[in-house]
């Protein structure tokens, strides 16, 4: 089968997505399928390794700004459209992440889910016009249900079309009005035009089928998945107690929570000599935030205690796994799946996590780690606690998370699960024609 997988990057750092994408398309290929990854938005940052042809960035991020703000860009010559897309702007672009008002975030996110009815379309068109003269995939597949504007003029052309849900709903949910209910109400609509959804928990099917209003058989549960050879590094336990964080530094993924339990662990001494190691992606619009917290830290006397990680490359992000004792992001909102969680987890370091979203059947099926209440510092900190001041427990779990996410969460095995909903939206579509 001829696959298209079309993938947002960030330009500079990594991220769960794009990963997973990464690790999908290279284990589609191993099962013998033509699928090709094309990036959207901004060049990719994989784990270094191609998992298909390289292709260009299809649609520029600059552009597509452009084109929502300006009406007349369109008139420009051609050849202006094509530097815009050019690897070395988009990458200084990606740079300046974040530096939007919320105002340009929502109309951004509603020109896109307008598709043919947008200003965006005329470089939209372009990529539609790729794929039917050109590429001429079997197949469409969508990263993720923001790119979902796409899904009417490519069903036009007889393509079926598969959407991966990867958490949108806690970026549409922040958009401030009219956006935010303007954009659901265009999701809902594109959904009609989508051969079938992939989510990647249960957690998350039952809540974006509710909110997208589609039938059950539309939508399938494929967990994410990992290339396992990438992580198998030798994991060394630290010579004095350290917790880890390994995710966007933001409020949303749980940080402020993390360093007030680690406040407080250290206030009650239960823990002599535990450190905070924090790594994860970083913009410029976070800088503030992560100012605020190094404040706090200062202030409690731990700034010493604590490094600041930021824009980890793949290589150094495996060598910061496999050097902790305990790994944490205790995420404010549920999560539709997590992918740092395996990613720890397959280096053989348990975990503590929030009772929501997709982590209880992650750790249902991994038995790595241990629950704690949401938004808990308290309730936080114990957990901590307890795996940091029992070695055998913590080691006990640590191994059992290793073998048991392999054993569940592989590549392969998504790849496999993947192949059946591509079949599946196949047939679907070649019914509806």
């Amino acid at each position: 089968m001829r696959i298209l997988h079309l993938t947002p990057g960030t330009g500079t750092f990594h991220c769960g997505s794009c990963l997973r994408d990464h690790a999908l398309i290279k284990a589609l290929r191993a099962r013998g399928h033509d699928a090709v990854m094309a990036p959207l938005y901004l060049p990719l940052v994989t784990d270094g390794e191609e998992a298909s042809p390289e292709q260009p960035v299809r649609v520029g991020g600059v552009g597509l700004y452009l084109q929502q703000k300006f009406p007349w860009f369109r008139f420009l010559p051609r050849f202006l459209h094509r530097l815009l897309d050019s690897p070395k702007l988009l990458r200084w672009a990606a740079g300046k992440m974040g530096m939007t008002s919320a105002r340009d975030l929502g109309e951004m996110t509603v020109g896109s889910l307008l598709g043919e009815n947008g200003r965006q379309w005329l470089e939209w068109e372009k990529l539609v016009r790729w794929i039917g003269d050109e590429h001429k995939p079997d197949i469409v597949s969508l990263s993720n249900s923001l790119l979902i504007g796409l899904a009417p003029a490519l069903s036009r052309l007889g393509l079926p079309v598969v959407v991966s849900l990867q958490g949108e709903d806690s970026f549409l949910d922040t958009l401030v009005e009219p956006y935010r209910t303007q954009a659901w109400d265009l999701m809902r609509e594109n959904a009609r035009h989508v051969a079938h959804f992939v989510a990647p928990s249960r957690f998350y099917a039952d809540l974006m089928a509710g909110r997208l209003k589609v039938n059950a058989d539309q939508l399938s549960v494929v967990f994410n998945g990992l290339d396992f050879s990438l992580y198998q590094r030798e994991h060394r336990e630290p010579d004095e107690p350290v917790i880890g964080y390994l995710a966007r530094m933001i409020h949303g993924k749980g940080l402020t929570t993390l360093v007030d339990a680690f406040i407080l662990m250290a206030e009650r001494q239960c823990v002599p000599r535990v450190r905070l190691r924090i790594g994860g992606a970083v913009t410029p619009v976070d800088e503030e935030y992560i100012s605020r917290l190094k404040d706090k830290l200062h202030d409690a006397g731990l700034e010493a205690r604590v490094s600041w990680e930021p824009n980890l490359s793949f290589e150094d992000k495996v060598r910061f796994l496999n050097e902790l004792s305990v790994f944490s992001v205790p995420a404010t909102y549920g999560e539709a799946f997590g992918f740092y969680v395996i990613e720890a987890q397959a280096c053989g370091v348990p975990v503590v996590q929030p009772r929501h979203g997709a982590f209880p059947e992650i750790l249902t099926l991994t038995q790595g780690g241990l629950l704690c209440e949401p938004d808990d510092v308290e309730s936080l900190a114990e957990k901590l606690q307890d795996l940091l001041l029992d070695d055998r427990k913590r080691h006990q779990l640590g191994e059992t998370a290793r073998v048991q996410t392999q054993a569940s969460f592989s590549a392969a095995i998504m790849a496999e699960k993947f192949e059946r909903v591509l079949k599946t939206a196949a047939a679907w579509q070649s019914e509806r024609t």
